[in-house]
């Protein structure tokens, strides 16, 4: 089959091709191979295939199980399966329905899902399905079976307390590590603890109540719920958005006092530049009232004055000299208004 590895023995002993393909397609059924493995098969011990040996052959391996809701669990045990010995050829047994619910219990797939689920497990070499619940030698013999791989912990089942004890004492067992935390068992119990939460998502997803087995209360009050998570959604959305806009307006207002602040020591600084003790104001002021005192200052008389002259129209007129007189001051006051009589009088004279 494509994709999967093939064993062809042929009657002449020669040695069996073996090979394996890239993995293009899901792995075959045991029912549906042309593999007739007619040659002798001799018999293994555990440390002869760790070894790698038989070279003209893949140690055939089998893991078996139910591998309902097929999960991380299964698929690390078909691993270690798978990785045990250097060259190793997987073979992974399914239980039928009727088997299953006779000694385990009912499942969420059926035997067909589960069958498929496996042939697309990358580990898994060939599923056989409606695999014996206890492995017979004519089984073992027929699958030409060298090794056993499950979990070590005894298996009590269909009245026996462990189903692998004839295994274990053939020296066929090799055992696998369990997946601590994830198993169908656990995996359901979420769903029926969380029952209510999983009824309302298919209603929403489209699932009618019928489908759901939901009576018609519980679908009425699974609807509500519902809208009152979308409504519960919407105020949160509401308030995300709500405080990212107040996040938004405190970073501006703190941009904002930062340009404050640097205006404020920029315009502080320049005020004292100007305005200070030794600012350019202060200088400017005092150049300014000292050229405002130069102005105001009344300036020295002149020594001497120019003399008149008098249109060529007019008889010339006696100049005078406007150089003060050496002149004792009035012994008295009638001699300073006799002083006066005479200048007026002579005013007079001259007009």
């Amino acid at each position: 089959m494509v994709g999967h590895q093939e064993c062809i023995m042929e009657d002449d002993n020669r040695a069996p091709q073996l090979w394996r393909k890239t993995l293009t397609a899901p792995a075959p059924f045991a029912d549906e191979t042309n593999c007739q493995c007619r040659a002798p098969h001799e018999k293994l011990t555990i440390a002869q295939a760790r070894l790698g040996t038989p070279a003209d052959r893949p140690v055939r391996v089998y893991a078996d199980g139910i591998f309902d809701l097929f999960h991380s669990g299964h698929a690390r045990a078909l691993m270690q399966a798978k990785t045990l010995f250097p060259n190793s050829y997987l073979l992974v047994g399914v239980c039928s329905d009727d088997l299953t619910h006779k000694f385990k219990g009912f499942t969420v797939m059926n035997e067909a899902e589960r069958y498929e689920a496996l042939r697309h497990c990358r580990y898994v070499d060939e599923v056989i399905r409606d695999a014996p619940w206890t492995l017979t030698p004519e089984f073992l013999e027929k699958h030409k079976i060298d090794f056993v791989a499950h979990d070590d912990i005894p298996y009590s089942s269909a009245g026996s307390d462990d189903v692998y004890k004839h295994i274990k004492e053939a020296g066929m067992f090799v055992p696998t590590q369990r997946t601590e935390g994830i198993s169908t068992s656990d995996i359901i119990t979420r769903i029926v603890r969380d029952y209510d939460v999983y009824a309302r998502r298919n209603l929403q997803r489209g699932y009618t109540a019928k489908e759901l087995n939901v009576s018609f209360i519980n679908e009425k009050r699974y609807r509500f719920q519902n809208q009152v998570d979308k409504m519960k959604e919407k105020v949160k959305n509401v308030e995300e958005r709500s405080k990212e806009f107040v996040n938004r307006v405190e970073e501006k207002s703190h941009d904002l006092i930062q340009k404050w602040e640097e205006k404020s020591r920029e315009f502080i600084g320049n005020f004292l530049e100007l305005f200070g003790p030794d600012g350019a104001w202060k200088q400017m002021f005092q150049e300014r009232s000292s050229r405002m005192l130069q102005a105001l200052s009344p300036k020295q008389s002149p020594v001497s004055s120019p003399t008149r002259s008098r249109s060529p129209s007019r008889s010339p007129s006696p100049t005078f000299s406007w150089l003060p007189l050496k002149t004792s001051p009035p012994s008295s006051p009638k001699a300073a208004s006799a002083s006066i009589s005479s200048m007026s009088e002579g005013d007079e004279d001259e007009k």
